[in-house]
């Protein structure tokens, strides 16, 4: 036989904070990233090339398609967001947002584009490579 779950008051509350929280920093990070596209794209980029997550023949190309993909990020809805990281959202616990985006773009798009030599690295290596660069510049924000 099933049990029935009932929430109470102070339990939906709490699901409520947890979720508001949540988006708070979703909006934040996204916001922040809008703000500032062109520095994080470049500094992105360049800890991406300087770690050898990736081989590239030009670094201006690999940061013009990142700051499309981060452009594109912040004007899409919630549903194409977690549609596009949807088979990475088991990589982190606790993932952030704009992060686990980022490294499926460059995981199943930027891997194929014509100045890419090679994506090298797990996909663990390039989030936390991405989330550094992220936790830098929210902290100068």
């Amino acid at each position: 036989m099933a049990k029935i779950f009932y929430t109470g008051n102070r339990e939906s509350k709490l699901l409520s904070k947890i979720e508001s929280s949540k988006e708070r920093e979703r909006i934040k990070t996204i916001t922040t990233i809008r703000d500032n596209i062109d520095l994080f794209s470049n500094r992105v980029s360049m800890r991406l090339i300087e770690n050898g997550l990736i081989e590239t023949v030009s670094k201006s190309s690999i940061e013009n398609q990142i700051v499309r993909c981060l452009d594109t990020m912040c004007r899409a809805e919630d549903f194409d967001i977690d549609y596009a990281v949807a088979p990475f959202r088991t990589l982190v616990s606790n993932p952030n947002i704009a992060s686990l985006y980022l490294t499926a773009f460059i995981v199943e798009t930027l891997i194929n584009h014509k100045d890419v030599i090679d994506v090298f690295g797990s996909d663990e290596d390039i989030y936390f490579c991405i989330q550094k660069e992220l936790n830098n510049l929210m902290d100068r924000r």
